[in-house]
């Protein structure tokens, strides 16, 4: 049968493999098995959204509700990553960062048979924003017009962004956990007696 006059009639190319399986399977069951297969694999792989579409749909919450971005560079396998969003979740705290960010993620640095997590163009940004050694979670704070007003990297005081300086990752150690609330009330409408309630929490996971 002519495929061009199968799809006549069929609002999806999944519709009309289908179609085509059920006509065709009598006299070629081998390559109806292999349509078959196709079919379903390809279907079935989630469409993993770039980078970009990612961060353009932060930026419009942001601008509609007047928040900063939070971006987060994780991978599945990230312990830190892992205690970072338990950290900025936890009932503690969760609402003062809902209530100042749109939090988002990208994925990247996935082991080889999960690297069809990987959001396209993470590792580039990444890379853009001096991120690429930090190790993970490398995170980012931009402002509704995607300035950068923060990044996870302890520097001295009034030096710029190309400035090295060690990645905190998710902040444990006091040191750290200071250094995080500082940037959070730098960065956000968050009291002193709120950064508190964050300082409780992080401080747990050293």
């Amino acid at each position: 049968m002519n495929l061009a006059v199968c799809f006549k009639g069929y609002p999806d190319l999944h519709s009309l493999i289908y179609h085509y399986i059920a006509h065709m399977k009598k006299k070629y069951p081998l390559l109806i098995l292999f349509c078959y297969l196709v079919s379903e694999v390809t279907f079935a792989q989630p469409v993993v959204p770039s980078a970009a579409d990612i961060l353009q749909n932060a930026y419009k919450q942001a601008n509609l509700e007047n928040k900063n971005v939070f971006v987060i560079f994780h991978a599945s396998w990230c312990v830190w990553c892992h205690k970072m969003d338990s950290s900025m979740n936890d009932k503690a705290c969760k609402e003062l960062f809902t209530n100042n960010y749109v939090t988002c993620h990208l994925t990247v640095d996935e082991s080889k048979d999960k690297k069809n997590l990987e959001n396209p163009g993470a590792v580039e940004l990444r890379k853009k924003y001096h991120g690429e050694d930090a190790g993970l979670p490398f995170w980012l704070i931009f402002d509704r017009k995607g300035k950068l007003l923060a990044d996870s990297r302890i520097r001295p005081e009034g030096a710029g962004f190309d400035t090295t300086g060690e990645s905190i990752g998710c902040p444990a150690s006091k040191e750290e956990v200071t250094y995080f609330i500082k940037l959070l009330r730098s960065t956000s409408r968050i009291t002193i007696p709120q950064s508190k309630l964050i300082e409780e929490r992080f401080s747990r996971n050293k």
